[in-house]
């Protein structure tokens, strides 16, 4: 119950309008009272009266020290009692004008000057209620003066332009209220248009750098396709003649130490050539025909080009896969892309001791294919970027591998996700729909753009 006492007293948060119209207001009072000091003690010539005038004149800077004070601290003093300020202030000047020269003394002027701080303050019918009681305070003036000072004709040209002036300041002051709501509406909208064209600028920033990292990474493999073919044809020629050659020499009459040499060499022979083919096949131009594939066949491949990875050395054991697991409807080459890049880089997360595993498990409507190791794990600064293109936490890396596996696996219609706890390893996972649900995977190129961020699992140590 304090709590909501101590809301309800806290004073109400000032408007910017509110704020610059007591900023304007204060100034005011400061001109009036300067003015009054210098009318009083210049011109003055009773003393009585002008000590009178002069304690006058010091409540109202006692008030407007405190007007100040609070503008300063960006609140409006009396602010939710408005009236009372008006009261006060019909008071103030009506003693003023009575203690100085009547109806028609010069501090009469100061009821327009309180008129124009109330119309910038405060609502129109406000505004019409303070001219209201700065009328009666004159009235009252009138009344209480001797009839030889009663002058008529003052008396109604003053309430005239007290009238006068209570509907131009109001007018004014609604007008300056309009123009600045629908400056502030255009300053939000403009507002409003910054932001999202920056967002759209940032959006098509990151479509632009995907697009280029996709055909850089097009163009890489191109390269190391003609690289892989012309290694192929410049070795295959002379292991034909030296094939040919073996086989001469063991169709000879030969002792049997030089038969076992031969043969040992011919078995090299057919290694190579095993080893020839799978490049060849590896740097085939890659095709985007979407086919019935085995994932059996998909992991099978990525492993053994992945063999021939310095670091792999048998770390990596075929994983078992589910009975009867149905085939996937898919790009054969993109998916072995998928798996060969996770496997690269799970071996260059690893020590030469650690462990990689592949597990194999059937999912609704597809199947799911973890690669776990024993690595360092992923720092938590790093995850967010993870999947950027570019980003990479290698000293060699392009940072376009797990970039274009995520976008591969979009492509068929699945999703990439990964856990990873520093110091203990990280496990990815694909899911891919199985062929039986084939519009799954028919999904533009561009579908990457429409993802939001990775679903991921960092933990620290």
């Amino acid at each position: 119950m304090s709590s909501a006492l101590l809301r309800r007293r806290a004073p109400a948060a000032s408007s910017p309008w509110e704020l610059a119209a007591e900023t304007i207001a204060v100034k005011i009072r400061w001109f009036g009272l300067l003015v009054g000091y210098v009318l009083v003690n210049l011109y003055a010539q009773d003393l009585r009266r002008q000590a009178i005038l002069n304690a006058l004149l010091t409540l109202g800077l006692v008030y407007t020290l405190l007007d100040t004070y609070f503008s300063v601290r960006g609140r409006v003093f009396l602010g939710r009692s408005p009236l009372a300020v008006s009261i006060m202030e019909a008071l103030f000047i009506g003693l003023l004008c009575y203690f100085d020269a009547g109806l028609n003394s010069p501090f009469r002027y100061y009821y327009f000057l309180s008129l124009i701080c109330c119309a910038i303050r405060h609502p129109s019918h406000v505004t019409y209620l303070t001219c209201a009681l700065h009328c009666l305070s004159y009235g009252l003036l009138y009344l209480a003066l001797p009839p030889t000072e009663r002058l008529g004709v003052p008396f109604m040209l003053t309430l005239v332009i007290l009238g006068w002036v209570t509907w131009a300041s109001n007018a004014m002051a609604l007008l300056l209220k309009r123009v600045g709501e629908y400056l502030s509406q255009l300053n939000q909208a403009l507002e409003k248009s910054k932001a999202e064209l920056e967002a759209r600028i940032a959006e098509r920033t990151r479509e632009l750098q995907e697009a280029q990292a996709h055909v850089l990474h097009q163009e890489k493999m191109a390269a190391f396709g003609l690289l892989a073919a012309g290694i192929a044809h410049e070795v295959g020629n002379p292991l034909t003649s030296i094939s040919s050659m073996v086989q001469m020499l063991q169709h000879r009459e030969s002792d049997p130490y030089t038969l076992n040499k031969l043969a040992l060499v011919s078995g090299q022979l057919q290694r190579i050539r095993g080893t020839l083919r799978e490049l060849i096949e590896f740097s085939r131009p890659a095709s985007s025909e979407r086919t019935r594939v085995s994932l059996a066949e998909i992991l099978d491949e990525a492993l053994n080009i992945a063999k021939y990875y310095k670091r792999m050395r048998g770390r990596i054991p075929t994983p078992a896969l589910p009975p009867d697991l149905p085939p996937l409807f898919a790009v054969r080459d993109q998916l072995v892309q998928v798996f060969l890049n996770l496997v690269l880089n799970a071996l260059d997360a690893t020590d030469r001791d650690g462990r990689i595993d592949l597990s194999v498990t059937r999912r609704d409507g597809g199947v799911e294919v973890s690669v776990r190791d024993s690595g360092h794990g992923i720092a938590p600064e790093h995850a967010a970027r993870l999947f950027q293109p570019y980003f990479t936490t290698k000293k060699h890396g392009t940072g376009l591998g797990l970039f274009v596996t995520r976008q591969l696996v979009a492509d068929h219609g699945g999703t990439v996700t990964f856990e990873s706890r520093l110091g203990e390893g990280t496990t990815f996972r694909v899911f891919l729909p199985l062929a039986e649900h084939p519009d799954k995977g028919r999904r533009e190129t561009g579908v990457l753009a429409a993802l939001g961020p990775p679903d991921r699992q960092v933990s620290g140590p």
